[in-house]
């Protein structure tokens, strides 16, 4: 692991909790030799503010302190070269996190003394002729735009096409296999795995969830739709445009301190 000489924070928006948590967190470092600075709209005294554009060249890490959400956000303003220490406050049940507040100072003293491994994990983004959307850790959703009409989705991939009427489709990451995935009944898949599940919604035809492996996916509907990146971003999308759904150039990586088999089952309730 490479020795940490300076770290930046980004904290859940608005969240006390959050921002004493980083503020001890800034502290802990300073003492141990680290620099410490914030990425907005986070602000501590005597820290300095670093530019999401500047973060590859300025810091060896990235601490994301809040829920699921705000590692999420992270994420998509971190390049893929940096690692990010996910600490759940405020949310939900943090699957993506590696610690809560509890114990951040034998936390932070582990990663200063190496004892920390990198998790990658891969991404996947959405691009419609030369636009190029925002990466995901997820899903990428593609949903109507007009709750009154049921599209028809034309989905192309491994050289098949598949033509149903639905309300749209997500493409979600084995990461993302505990989101939106899970929620309509997907399965739960190790977090390692290189695949993508494709989950319809509310298929007219009853089209199955398919477990795939990374390649590209095209999709494009018979009317607007919108791409929502995380659950967090949106971008409309004509009726008849082509979307293609790539594998991120860049992997995400977590800075891990425990090892686990399948961690999400615990933070599911398993």
């Amino acid at each position: 692991m490479v020795k940490i000489r300076s770290v930046a924070i980004i904290t859940k928006r608005k969240n006390p909790d959050a921002i004493a948590a980083a503020t001890k967190i800034a502290r802990i470092l300073s003492a141990g030799g680290v620099s410490a600075l914030t990425m907005p709209p986070l602000r501590i005294r005597g820290c300095k503010a670093l530019a999401p554009e500047m973060v590859e060249k300025a810091v060896d890490l990235v601490v994301a302190i809040g829920g699921d959400g705000t590692t999420l956000k992270a994420f998509r303003m971190v390049p893929g070269k940096v690692p990010l220490l996910s600490i759940n406050i405020g949310g939900h049940r943090g699957i993506l996190s590696e610690i809560d507040t509890r114990n951040v100072e034998d936390a932070v003293a582990d990663i200063l003394a190496g004892r920390g491994f990198y998790d990658s994990r891969l991404r996947i983004q959405a691009s419609s002729g030369k636009t190029r959307f925002p990466p995901a850790l997820n899903e990428i959703m593609i949903t109507r735009a007009d709750l009154t009409r049921t599209p028809t989705y034309t989905i192309k991939l491994m050289g098949d096409e598949i033509m149903c009427r639905m309300d749209g489709v997500f493409i979600s990451t084995p990461t993302g296999s505990t989101g939106h995935s899970l929620s309509v009944g997907g399965p739960v898949l190790h977090e390692g795995m290189d695949c993508l599940i494709l989950t319809p919604a509310a298929p007219v035809n009853r089209l199955p969830q398919i477990v795939v492996p990374v390649e590209d996916i095209l999709v494009k509907s018979t009317h607007r739709s919108y791409i929502v990146v995380d659950g967090q971003e949106s971008f409309k999308i004509e009726a008849g445009q082509k979307i293609r759904i790539s594998r991120y150039r860049q992997d995400a990586r977590f800075l891990r301190l425990h090892k686990k088999g399948m961690r999400q089952l615990e933070k599911l309730g398993f």
